[in-house]
C-alpha cells in the first residue's frame, strides 16, 4: 500500500510500504477514505532532522472497517468510522473522566508514536479499536465527510480549548491564531454562547471565515500593537478567556497581554517551548489561570456529532484544498507557505 513519510524537514515522500494487517485481537484494519494534513504536522516539516526520519505521517482520518480482531465487539466490517488523533481504550479511569489522551492502557498513545502506521495512507491498523473508533451514520461519499473529519482533531481541539477556558454566555474570548484550530475555537466559543469573540489573525480569507464562524472583531496586529487593540475593544480590561491556538512563545506572551484579570489562558497550540512566564508578575498577581493541553477529542465526538449531522455547524469549511496521495508533498508546502489553510486528502 502507499503511505506518506517525512524523511527530514521539507522532504515528504509517498512510498510503497508493507500492508497494514491485524496484529492484536483488539485491532481493526481500516481502509482510509478521507484524511488530511494538520497544522501540527508543519512543526516537524519545518524542523525534523534526517536522523529522526523517516516518519509515517497523519493522525486524522475517516475510513471503512475492512477487518477486525477476534476481541473487537462494537465494530463490523463495512462500518464507516472516524479515528481521534490518540488511541485509547475508552474504559480506564482517565478515559472515564473524559481524558482519553492520558489513557493508561499500554497500547494507548498518540498516532505519531506508532512507528509503522499513519493516517495519510491507503490503510491503517487501529489498536484498541473498540475504544478508539467511532461509527458514523453516513456513507463514505457523504457531503458531510469534511466536517465529520474535523471530529478527529481540529473541531474537538477547538471545543476543548473553549471548554477548558470556561467559555459560556457571560464570557468574552480572544483566539490567537487563524489556522484551522483557531478558527474552530471561534466556532466552539460561539456554540457555547460566548458574549464576545475576537480573532487575532492577519490572513484575510481565513479571518473572513472566522467572522462567519462567530468572531465579532478581527485584530491583525501582533505584539504590543495587537494587545493594545484587543484591550481597546474590551474597555481596557482584556477578555475572560484567551485561546492560544499557535503554540509559540510570542503567542503565549500575546495571550498574557490580552487576558483579563481573573481570566484563563487556554493553550491548545502545540507548545514549542518548555519554559514560560508563570510567576507573580505574569499569572499569580492577577489570579490568571493556565489551562488546555492535548484535546481528548474522543470524549467530545458524540457531543459534537449531532450538530454536524443537523447542519447547525459546518466545520469542514476549514478545508480549502483537496488532493490525492500524490499531491500530499505539495500540500505540505502549500500549508507551510500559507497558500492553503487545511488540505483534505482522498487516498
Amino acid at each position: 500500500m502507499r503511505a506518506t513519510l517525512l524523511y527530514k524537514a521539507g522532504d515528504v515522500r509517498i512510498e510503497d510500504v508493507p500492508d497494514s494487517v491485524i496484529e492484536q485481537p483488539t485491532d481493526a484494519l481500516v481502509r482510509i477514505t478521507a484524511s488530511c494534513i494538520c497544522g501540527s504536522d508543519l512543526w516537524p516539516y519545518a524542523t525534523m532532522a534526517a536522523h529522526d526520519g523517516p516518519a509515517r505521517m497523519g493522525h486524522e482520518f475517516i475510513g471503512v472497517v475492512e477487518d477486525i480482531g477476534s476481541e473487537v465487539t462494537t465494530l463490523r466490517k463495512g462500518d464507516l468510522v472516524v479515528a481521534p488523533f490518540s488511541v485509547s481504550d475508552n474504559t480506564c479511569a482517565f478515559c472515564r473522566e473524559g481524558l482519553h489522551t492520558s489513557c493508561v492502557h499500554p497500547r494507548a498513545g498518540l498516532w505519531d508514536g506508532l512507528a509503522d502506521e499513519g493516517g495519510q495512507a491507503e490503510a491503517v491498523r487501529v489498536p484498541l479499536a473498540d475504544g478508539t473508533l467511532v461509527g458514523l451514520p453516513v456513507a463514505a461519499d457523504s457531503a458531510l465527510v469534511p466536517s465529520l473529519l474535523t471530529l478527529a482533531d481540529v473541531l474537538g481541539t477547538g471545543h476543548h480549548a473553549a471548554v477548558s477556558g470556561g467559555v459560556d454566555e457571560r464570557t468574552s474570548v480572544t483566539v490567537i491564531g487563524d489556522g484551522a484550530v483557531g478558527l474552530l475555537s471561534v466556532l466552539a466559543a460561539r456554540r457555547l454562547g460566548a458574549e464576545q469573540s475576537v480573532l487575532m489573525g492577519r490572513h484575510g480569507t481565513r479571518t473572513d471565515l472566522g467572522r462567519e464562524f462567530g468572531a465579532a472583531e478581527v485584530v491583525p496586529a501582533r505584539g504590543a500593537e495587537g494587545i493594545a487593540a484587543v484591550r481597546d475593544l474590551t474597555g481596557g480590561h482584556g477578555t475572560h478567556v484567551v485561546i492560544d491556538a499557535v503554540g509559540s512563545m510570542p503567542a503565549y506572551e500575546q495571550a498574557l497581554g490580552v487576558v483579563r484579570r481573573g481570566g484563563t489562558i487556554s493553550r491548545v497550540g502545540l507548545p514549542q517551548y518548555e519554559q514560560a512566564p508563570v510567576g507573580f508578575g505574569s499569572l499569580f498577581r492577577h489570579n490568571i489561570r493556565l489551562a488546555g493541553g492535548p484535546a481528548p477529542v474522543r470524549a467530545s465526538i458524540e457531543q459534537l456529532l449531532p450538530d454536524i449531522l443537523s447542519g447547525a455547524i459546518e466545520p469542514g469549511k476549514v478545508f480549502d484544498a483537496t488532493t490525492g496521495l500524490d499531491g500530499v508533498p505539495a500540500g505540505y508546502q502549500d500549508m507551510a507557505d500559507r497558500n492553503s489553510l487545511k488540505v483534505l486528502i482522498n487516498p
